[in-house]
């Protein structure tokens, strides 16, 4: 994975500006031409699911708020969520034949894969043909404006019993730049830079912050999985990727959604000198079943 990120960061030195900027789509003509199965295989599993759901981003369909689908297709500057949370009457009729078509073909072929037991890890990537944000904020996380002069401790994961980054010391301050991704029991998911140039991507309680914060409930799919390669785990997915433990293929882990930026992150829970803590790791170092949510449309 971590070749592929040095891969994709050339790719993106050499792409000019506008290049990056216009590139919005997967595969930009999935709506207008039919695909083949020679041209799937070239993409790898995880991008397949992307693509997949692609043909129903287009058209407005309600992704799970959090999940990998919901966290790369709000940052397309096209995508438009229907107002009718009913899928199955806001979103289907839309589709053409030539996009059912497609869509029956794209699952064949990742049908295909699982029964060969491949992630088609030589394929293309999906990020390494969208535009993607110079500067790495993750998917899912959005500026806000907090009240200054509070300073904040944070934790990998909700709770104070959880693994704290910094020596124990991780703090956020609100005079600084913060993102956010959601609540889940009382906690803020944040993402903010250091104080060393680092980016840190944490909780902070509820109940410490002053004044209202505006963010989604975060749904995860809380699935207990095993790793299939070695792994980094790191509360920094953007700068410096600063190592908070090592996993080992077959550890078993919770994965809970996935994130990207200039490159796919699985988000996962497990614990590290017997505290609970919350990271990232390159999502094809999962087992493929769970690196990402299946298509969430019928069929």
């Amino acid at each position: 994975m971590f070749k592929r990120m040095l891969c994709a960061v050339l790719v993106l030195l050499m792409i000019p500006a506008f290049a990056l900027a216009t590139r919005q789509y997967i595969i930009p003509d999935s709506d207008t031409r039919e695909l083949t199965v020679e041209e799937l295989w070239g993409w790898d599993y995880e991008s397949l699911g992307y693509i997949l759901n692609e043909i129903f981003a287009r058209h407005g369909y309600n992704f799970i708020p959090g999940g990998p689908y919901d966290n790369f297709f709000s940052q397309r500057p096209w995508y438009v969520p229907n107002a009718n949370p009913d899928n199955s009457a806001a979103c289907y009729p839309k589709l053409s034949k030539l996009e059912w078509r497609n869509e029956r073909l794209v699952k064949d072929v990742r049908a295909a894969m699982r029964a060969q037991h491949t992630t088609n890890r030589s394929g293309k990537h999906y990020l390494d043909y969208v535009g993607t944000d110079r500067f790495d904020v993750l998917s899912g996380f959005s500026l806000t404006s907090l009240k200054a002069g509070q300073k904040l401790a944070v934790y990998a994961a909700p709770g104070s019993g959880s693994y704290r980054g910094a020596n124990g010391k991780a703090l956020v301050s609100t005079n600084g730049t913060v993102y956010v991704a959601g609540w889940e029991s009382g906690w803020l998911l944040v993402m903010y830079e250091t104080n060393k140039g680092a980016v840190r991507v944490g909780y902070v309680d509820g109940n410490a912050l002053k004044g209202s914060v505006s963010a989604p409930n975060l749904r995860f799919a809380y699935e207990s999985v095993t790793l299939l390669s070695e792994a980094s785990l790191t509360d920094d997915p953007a700068t410096q990727f600063t190592e908070i433990a090592r996993l080992r293929a077959g550890d078993p882990v919770t994965y809970l959604t996935t994130f990207q930026n200039r490159y796919s992150w699985a988000y996962i829970e497990t614990t590290v000198g017997g505290q609970r803590v919350r990271g990232f790791i390159p999502s094809d170092a999962l087992a493929f079943d769970y690196a990402a949510e299946d298509s969430e449309n019928a069929g």
